[in-house]
């Protein structure tokens, strides 16, 4: 039976309240073995999809579900993560098994689902006690979060019956179209123009995929979870709503698009912040370990790293709207959007040095 509160939850904020009841009915329905009291915590590192830690009885699960307010066509796919997370995990231990799936909205306000729940540790901007006093721990989980992708990427999606979670053929350029589309949805009216140009230069300069593998499409290090004994291996890999069949280098350029460049500008926001101290090793070295691990050409890498920012830049646009509106109650949200200039800057950079 689970005892004591785990680290990095915290009371459900206010606001992202959802109706308990309903959920602890739906649950038990679900899952009979379950019984006794619902009690609710939050995950509240996340900018965008809601996870709770919610414990019936002695078990603890986590539930997700979008945000609230305006989603962007395709986004936050609820049903998505199930499919993967309730098939994957026989295959990619990384991968946190899914238990059950609603699209009742009467039980969360929308579609969602629940998982197993692992402890462990996720690196942000403080490193847990649990953690220190490894030697080069910086490079040593930068390095086991390459090899989880890696991994990944060399899974056989048929042997988990996931060969049509996407469409390969093309899928690099529907990336580029699909994100144009949406930044010019989020863009406000005083909007950075290098956006647009960022667009069309992407879409003028698309490598040709090579291979194509399950993609997950937001690796960084603070969507994975550590072992606080064995940092040389990732030990749970989160947020699996975005994941399709692609070009794996999309997750190459992403996770490379969070390790910090001698040459970025000052204010520069990637969205991830390290714990102080902890040294990591260079781009050129996270893509020389995986084109040595998979056997795939990453001369091209720049491109992906570009594509990743611009990205980025949507994204932050897109929360930072969120928060206008009045659909989120993050505050970290309301001025994302003052990061966009530099992200554009950074890519155009990065496109000037693929070529």
């Amino acid at each position: 039976m689970a005892r004591g509160r785990p680290s990095g939850v915290s009371a459900v904020r206010d606001g992202d309240e959802l109706n308990w009841a309903a959920v602890g009915n739906w649950l038990r329905r679900a899952m009979p073995e379950l019984s006794g009291p619902l009690n609710a915590l939050q995950f509240p590192h996340g900018r965008a999809n809601l996870t709770y830690l919610v414990e019936v009885g002695g078990t603890r699960l986590v539930l997700r579900r979008p945000p609230f307010g305006t989603i962007a066509p395709g986004a936050h796919d609820m049903r998505r993560e199930f499919r993967v997370l309730s098939r994957l995990w026989r295959g990619y231990d990384r991968a946190p098994r899914a238990y059950a799936f609603t699209d009742d909205i009467t039980v969360a306000g929308a579609d969602c689902f629940v998982m197993e729940y692992r402890d462990g540790e996720v690196i942000r901007s403080e490193l847990p006690t649990s953690m220190s006093g490894y030697e080069q721990l910086g490079r040593r989980l930068m390095f086991a979060l390459t090899d989880a992708m890696a991994d990944l990427h060399m899974v056989d999606p048929g042997e988990y019956d996931l060969d049509d979670l996407g469409k390969p053929a093309g899928f690099v350029q529907r990336q580029v179209a699909g994100w144009t589309r949406r930044w010019e949805l989020a863009a406000p009216p005083d909007a950075e123009p290098l956006m647009a140009k960022l667009g069309q230069r992407l879409a003028e300069s698309m490598p040709t995929s090579a291979t194509h593998s399950i993609v997950h499409n937001d690796l960084k290090i603070d969507n994975c979870q550590f072992d606080p004994n064995d940092p040389d291996r990732v030990k749970s890999v989160f947020d699996w709503d975005m994941a399709t069949l692609g070009d794996p280098l999309i997750d190459l350029g992403t996770l490379l698009h969070y390790v910090p460049r001698i040459d970025d500008p000052p204010d520069l926001a990637s969205g991830v912040r390290y714990p102080p101290g902890l040294e990591l090793p260079n781009q050129a070295e996270v893509a020389q370990r995986y084109a040595a691990r998979t056997g795939i050409d990453v001369s091209n890498v720049c491109w992906y790293v570009a594509f990743a920012r611009w990205k980025t830049a949507t994204v932050y646009q897109q929360l930072a709207n969120r928060s206008l509106r009045g659909e989120s109650k993050d505050a970290r949200n309301a001025h994302l959007g003052d990061s966009v200039p530099s992200l554009a800057r950074s890519a155009a950079i990065l496109l000037r040095e693929g070529r």
